[in-house]
Order: structure tokens, then sequence, then C-alpha cells
């Protein structure tokens, strides 16, 4: 399955992690991406800069964006196509 990474920020002032309602709900769709076929291999929020990366393999880059996209109604998503540090040297190009 395809690779992609997919960042997600969001403004100090909306943070959902405020929101205890909201914040499980998030929760949640990163730990049920598997009922959507989504495979998650690593999320990471940064510290003090309200950045959320995902790693993800996924069907498709529209099911990465249709998956996550609660998370784009309270800032941006970004979603890219990646690839493991094995294959771009395989390749012998990014």
């Amino acid at each position: 399955m395809p690779l992609f990474v997919t960042e997600h920020t969001h403004p100090a002032d909306r943070c959902p992690a405020r929101n205890p309602q909201m914040a499980q709900g998030l929760l949640a769709i990163i730990h049920n991406a598997g009922s959507a076929g989504i495979k998650i291999h690593g999320d990471a929020v940064t510290s003090q800069q309200h950045h959320l990366y995902v790693i993800a393999e996924a069907p498709s880059e529209e099911a990465v964006r249709t998956y996550f996209a609660p998370f784009g109604q309270m800032g941006t998503l970004t979603v890219t196509k990646a690839s493991h540090c094995e294959e771009v040297v395989a390749r012998g190009a990014c």
C-alpha cells in the first residue's frame, strides 16, 4: 500500500486538545484508522507548535484525505505521498 505523511496544523486559540469531547473524537480517528483500511505507523505533535504529523499506509491519497477530513475542519490538512528510506535508496533518488 502507498505511504503518506499527513500534517494538520491549527491556531493555538483553536487547539482541539482544550475541548475534552473534541480531543477524544480526534484520538478515536487516530486509533480507529484500521477500520478504514488505513495503517498508522506513527503520530506526533510538535511541542507548542500545534502541528500533528501522521505516517500512514492507505489504498489512496483520497482515502487518507477523506478519513482525516475532520482535522481539516479545525485548521489545515496536508497529505503528501511518501516512501520508506529503503525504497528511496533502492531507486537512487527521492
